[in-house]
């Protein structure tokens, strides 16, 4: 079998590739820290905007721990033609009540699992990105992609 030869990438595509990626992948994958043994578990994030992800979560899970601990996180997006994207951030528990309000109203699965916005075992997590990189499939090269303009006109 001939190595595939990947295909150049215009540099200021990337943010629509990286985007496009994001899109189509439903369950990333979040990787943590517990103690010295990084974790990693398929999220459903419940809001993206940018580079910006709400993933919620519950307050019994391991996760919560870790990330107590360690508030460094990763997500990673795969498409299905195995192009990815890296996000690497922090996570910060979400307080802010119209926000919140808002996840809630758009995800009826968190409505009919928690009942309540104020079900006391649900959290939900921003990770702030501090970098986004994109590979293309067969690549084997990062590309970082631009923070600045995090936000973008898709927003889930």
């Amino acid at each position: 079998m001939a190595k595939p030869i990947p295909s150049a990438i215009d540099p200021t595509t990337l943010l629509s590739l990286a985007q496009a990626v994001m899109r189509a992948d439903r369950f990333p994958q979040m990787a943590s820290i517990d103690q010295d043994q990084p974790r990693l578990r398929p999220v459903s994030p419940v809001k993206t905007d940018g580079f910006t992800i709400y993933v919620a979560n519950l307050r019994a899970y391991h996760k919560t721990q870790e990330i107590a601990a360690n508030p460094k996180v990763e997500l990673c997006y795969v498409d299905d033609g195995h192009n990815q994207v890296r996000v690497t951030g922090v996570a910060e528990v979400v307080t802010e009540r119209a926000l919140l309000e808002a996840i809630w109203e758009t995800n009826p699965l968190l409505r009919q699992y928690l009942g309540t916005l104020d079900n006391p075992d649900l959290i939900v997590y921003r990770v702030l990105p501090h970098r986004v990189r994109y590979m293309q499939e067969w690549a084997l090269e990062y590309y970082e992609v631009p923070l600045e303009n995090n936000r973008s006109s898709g927003d889930d």
